[in-house]
């Protein structure tokens, strides 16, 4: 190699980084990991929650949450809206009101409580049915702070869908 090839192969090597490092900042908009997202411009989804187990909703919420915040649906043009509806037995473990609960339920029902708290400062909407709380026999008032109460939560969810929410069922 002579002189006058070493500016022409820095050049070289200068466009091949560049390349590099472009491609490597595109890649999680090119990611395959999802190809239902194909196409897709964001992600709007309500979770109608019936199940009142907290140990099984910390797994749950674990993905419901992701949901959220997956790298894959923040790199989408449209940021994503997700919602939770609890009603039946899960509006027990949104209570302050820890009755019918073993003690060995105390940590999973301050983790679920936690969780619900970080999802709505993240920007999920959570909301409960008061219908299934005065069936369920809860007092309204010890529900968590940062779920709105609606007079019933199938027309919710049923709002939500209307509004083009895809609705997930955990129950």
């Amino acid at each position: 190699m002579n002189k006058t090839d070493q500016p022409i192969l820095r050049c070289f090597y200068t466009i091949a980084a560049a390349i590099a490092i472009l491609a490597m900042a595109a890649m999680p908009a090119m990611s395959d990991e999802y190809a239902a997202l194909e196409g897709v411009k964001g992600v709007k989804t309500v979770f109608d929650v019936s199940q009142g187990s907290p140990q099984t909703a910390n797994i749950v919420f674990w993905a419901v949450n992701n949901v959220n915040e997956d790298k894959s649906v923040r790199a989408l043009s449209e940021p994503p809206q997700v919602a939770v509806v609890f009603h039946g037995p899960a509006v027990k473990m949104i209570s302050t009101d820890r009755n019918g609960f073993k003690a060995s339920d105390t940590e999973a029902l301050d983790t679920f409580a936690n969780r619900v708290r970080q999802m709505k400062k993240d920007g999920v909407t959570f909301e409960v049915c008061d219908y299934a709380l005065k069936v369920m026999g809860i007092d309204p008032d010890t529900v968590l702070p940062e779920v709105d109460h609606v007079g019933n939560g199938f027309i919710s969810i049923a709002g939500y869908q209307a509004k083009g929410y895809s609705v997930i069922t955990i129950n």
